[in-house]
This record gives C-alpha cells, sequence and structure tokens, in this order.
C-alpha cells in the first residue's frame, strides 16, 4: 500500500468518526425511548432502560444479606419461606423488615455475623421478596404502555387490569369503542390522518400543474411570478396566525378540518412549485417538443410525460410535505385544538400535572413515529434524485 492511499484512509478517519458518533446521538436515546415503552410501569418508576437485561432491584442486595440463610431463591428455610405470600405481607416496607431483622432468633442475632443493611438496601431487598413471592412480579416487557396510550388509560393499575377485574375503567367502557377515545391516541392517530393526507396531496396536484406551467409555458410575467414564490419561501408562518386566525372565525373554519388543510397547502406551496418547477425544467426539451409535433396539447405532455418522470420529485415533495404537517404542533394547536385533538397534541396530554404517567408517553411517541418511518421507506428510492431535482444540468 503506497503512501497516497494510506493518506487517503487516514484522511476519512475524522469524518467516519464524526458520522459514527451523530448515528449513537440519535440511536442511543431512541433505543432507550423503545425499550422504556415496552417496560411495566412499575420497573420504569424505579430504574432506568439500561438496567432491562441486568438483575431485578433487590437482588444484589438480597444475594449479599439473605442468600446465606434462605437460599438463592428464598425457600429455602421452611419456617421462613420467602417465597409465600403470606409471610413478605408481613414485611410490606422497610421499616417492617429492619424491624424483624433487628430482632433475635433462638437467643441469636437475626443477622448473625452478616452486616446490617442500610435502609435503602432494606427497601430494595423488600421490593425484590415481592418479586420472587408473586405479590408484584411485573413481566420484562409488556404492551400495556400502548394500550393503555390508545386509549386514553390514565389509572393507577393498568387498562387491562382494570378491564380483567370486571371494572369500568375510568370514563372507559373496556370495549373496542375505547379506541376512539377523545383522550386516547387511537382517535388522535385517526385525525392526524384526515389532516396530513389532503394536507400532503393538495400541494403536490396544485405544484404539479404549475411546475409545468412555469417551465414549458411561456406566458407574460412567468419569471416575476416565480421570483415571488421563491422569495415567499423566507416568510414564517406565525405572522399570517392572527390575521388568518380572524378570517377562518369570520368563516366558520375555527376547528374544521378544512381550514388546517387550506392553511398547510398554503404554506406548502412555495417550496413544491419551486421543486416541481427545477425538476420538470431540467427534463429534456426535446422530449416536449416531439409530443408537440405528434400533436399532443399541453394536458397530454403533462399527463403522459411529465408526471412519469417527475414520479422522484413528486415522491421527495410527498415525504417532506407528510412530515412537515405530521409534525406539526402549532397550526393545529391555533385552528383544531382540543376540538380534533392530533397526535402532536395529545402526546401533550399523556403526562398528568403531577409528571406522572410519562411512560405512556414513550409509547405515544413511537406510535406517532411508526407512519412516517413507513412512508419514508416506501418512498426513500425516489428521496434522493428528488433532493437534486434541477440541481444537474446535461
Amino acid at each position: 500500500m503506497n503512501k497516497d492511499k494510506i493518506r487517503n484512509i487516514l484522511g476519512k478517519i475524522p469524518l467516519h468518526v464524526i458520522v459514527i458518533g451523530l448515528c449513537l446521538v440519535w440511536l442511543v436515546p431512541t433505543m432507550g425511548l423503545l425499550v422504556t415503552s415496552f417496560r411495566p410501569f412499575q420497573d420504569v418508576n424505579s430504574s432506568g432502560w439500561w438496567t432491562v437485561l441486568s438483575a431485578p432491584v433487590g437482588a444484589d442486595d438480597y444475594e449479599q444479606y439473605c442468600a446465606s440463610c434462605h437460599g438463592p431463591d428464598g425457600d429455602v428455610m421452611a419456617e421462613a419461606d420467602l417465597t409465600d405470600q403470606a409471610v413478605v405481607n408481613k414485611y410490606p416496607r422497610s421499616l417492617q423488615l429492619l424491624a424483624m431483622l433487628r430482632r433475635e432468633i433462638d437467643g441469636e442475632p437475626h443477622m448473625k455475623d452478616v452486616p446490617f443493611p442500610e435502609a435503602q438496601a432494606a427497601a430494595d431487598i423488600a421490593v425484590y421478596l415481592k418479586r420472587i413471592s408473586g405479590i408484584n412480579a411485573p413481566p420484562s416487557f409488556t404492551v400495556d404502555n400502548y394500550i393503555d396510550a390508545f386509549v386514553g388509560y390514565r389509572g393507577t393499575g393498568t387498562y387491562r387490569e382494570v378491564c380483567a377485574a370486571g371494572e369500568q375503567a375510568l370514563d372507559l367502557n373496556c370495549n373496542l369503542t375505547d379506541l376512539l377515545n377523545p383522550r386516547g391516541m387511537g382517535r388522535a392517530l385517526v385525525n392526524s390522518l384526515i389532516v396530513t393526507l389532503p394536507a400532503t396531496v393538495l400541494p403536490i396536484l396544485v405544484a404539479a400543474f404549475a411546475g409545468y406551467a412555469f417551465s414549458w409555458l411561456d406566458f407574460k410575467g412567468r419569471q416575476v411570478m416565480f421570483a415571488i414564490l421563491v422569495g415567499l419561501q423566507v416568510v414564517p408562518l406565525q405572522m399570517t396566525l392572527i390575521p388568518i386566525s380572524r378570517i377562518y372565525a369570520q368563516l366558520g373554519l375555527n376547528g374544521q378540518f378544512l381550514g388546517v388543510w387550506l392553511f398547510h397547502t398554503g404554506f406548502g406551496l412555495p417550496y413544491a412549485i419551486y421543486l416541481m418547477r427545477n425538476f420538470l425544467g431540467g427534463l429534456p426539451s426535446e422530449l416536449f417538443e416531439a409530443a408537440y409535433l405528434d400533436g399532443a396539447n399541453h394536458w397530454t405532455a403533462f399527463r403522459r410525460l411529465a408526471l412519469p418522470l417527475a414520479m422522484p420529485a413528486i415522491a421527495a415533495l410527498a415525504i417532506f410535505q407528510f412530515l412537515w404537517v405530521w409534525n406539526d404542533l402549532l397550526v393545529a394547536l391555533v385552528f383544531l385544538g382540543g376540538t380534533n385533538p392530533v397526535l402532536t397534541y395529545q402526546i401533550s396530554n399523556m403526562v398528568t400535572s403531577l409528571g406522572s404517567g410519562w411512560q405512556l408517553l414513550t409509547a405515544a411517541a413511537f406510535i406517532s413515529m411508526a407512519l412516517p418511518i413507513a412512508v419514508f421507506f416506501a418512498f426513500q428510492r425516489f428521496f434522493v434524485r428528488g433532493l437534486l431535482a434541477g440541481s444537474v444540468k446535461g
């Protein structure tokens, strides 16, 4: 290997390190969020996600202070079987457990030569005893967080536990109608689809016609209009929220899906037209000239030539517009609010004012991520080609 190859390899190492570092910065928190979304809320409240493959809380303390007499599984001593729920129920907290450990048994100290545990260690041992006795033995992974998030259940247990006990889960009915509970992610998912699909299709449809017109139709003021459209991309949508909200109030569109569709379409059009014009303008002019010579009109050329060839740009635009609308909170909050809550609005309601229930937040986050990821992978082969639309002439 010559010096130039060695220098080339060494020169790429910093770039590779930076790329790997950026990937880790995104992947590690995402992995933690995913693992947490499948953990029972008892484990979420007591330990971090990175402990999912380690021993349960209190296992190490039990091994240090108790295993020498009671055995690794707690069932060695028949008169003090720690797998018996009746025995463990006598010591539900560390105070009762510590009091028991201070007593003498047959005239000898309970702990004998074993050091006396601290209060935190005793509390962890009490938790572990509940686990091995079956009093509180949650599974390592569960889908209850997703179920609770979908139906909007916020109680002390889980939706499935409450319904299995034959009780009413707060204001829920314990049947399939709960999937469309206004407080749940299921209803919000439907609302997000109702908002996003038309708000994605409409700008693409209009931009396709406008892009063809700016590329292949010769009309007065074409370049000026296109320059104005490009300049409109820098206008922040926050500037228009108040005036458009007042207009919508007069037209009765506040709280209606139509108002959100029109707003997203209007603000999505400048970039959409810019992208479509650059892509269609980069197509060989000979194709359209040949079509015109064969008697094709503009509608035929647009439908038979422009649209099929513009699929990479349309796919890239669909991904961008879909993600912008799907992840939008501000517009949905202003024009829909709690009337027709979308996912981004409903996620913020998963955590109570006291900070409890945040294990539902992790499940809700992945519910909102599922569809965008599916859309990206469905169109990703067109994505790069669409991003480079019009950037190379030849």
